[in-house]
């Protein structure tokens, strides 16, 4: 299946039927594990993934589908998905599992964005090189020999990488800014309380915030629009 790099391309092969949800969203299952060398996954929520592709498929045939019906998005490991582990990369919090729903999280499923996983990052979000995973180092797509920046490396990675269309991450002084100029792609930072926090494991309250990780600027700003 073809690279796509922005929604809008994923979307006009939906509506002409060349592709579908499910077929779109197997296609990145099987990247991520051609490319999980790069350690840039966690977990891959295979199964709710592709029960949320075939229910996108079926409001697209009804035309009722959301503006995200399409886009395959990865989580950072400190948004919490209910029913599905979180564990800000770290041993502490291996194997729980999250009780509730982040608001991002809500608010992407509720535009029928479709969460295919959750990422590595730097332990609890504290670092800029994502070296300090409980569950190893991430690599720069571009080049695995250089870090991919951090604390968001892995939905970076991911992005980068063609393993998602976009991911979530969060940054506090710099960690999406600075591994998405590592590896090439679009991380924006939102002003302080423009998206809410309700959900994300905390690393500095007062400074954490929520932001989109993308290949084009209008995929982030339509992911801002929507969270």
């Amino acid at each position: 299946m073809k690279i796509y790099h922005s929604l809008s391309e994923v979307q006009s092969d939906l509506f002409d039927n060349t592709i579908s949800c499910v077929e779109l969203t197997k296609s990145y299952i099987k990247r991520i594990e051609e490319k999980k060398q790069l350690n840039a996954f966690l977990e891959v929520f295979e199964s709710s993934a592709l029960e949320k592709a075939k229910q996108v498929d079926e409001k697209l045939k009804l035309k009722t589908a959301g503006k995200l019906a399409g886009m395959v998005i990865a989580i950072k490991d400190n948004i919490c998905y209910k029913g599905h582990k979180v564990s800000a990369a770290s041993k502490i919090l291996e194997g729980f599992e999250s009780l509730y729903n982040a608001t991002v999280v809500e608010r992407l499923l509720a535009e029928d964005a479709i969460i295919i996983g959750r990422t590595n990052c730097d332990e609890f979000a504290m670092g800029s090189s994502n070296e300090n995973s409980a569950f190893g180092n991430v690599l720069n797509p571009h080049d695995p020999k250089r870090v991919p920046g951090g604390s968001s490396g892995g939905s970076v990675a991911a992005v980068a990488a063609d393993l998602c269309l976009a991911a979530l991450g969060t940054d506090t002084g710099g960690s999406i800014r600075q591994p998405a100029s590592f590896c090439g792609v679009i991380g924006f930072k939102p002003t302080y309380g423009r998206v809410s926090r309700y959900g994300a494991i905390a690393y500095a309250s007062s400074f954490d915030q929520i932001g989109p990780i993308t290949k084009t600027v209008d995929d982030a700003a339509l992911i801002m629009e929507v969270i």
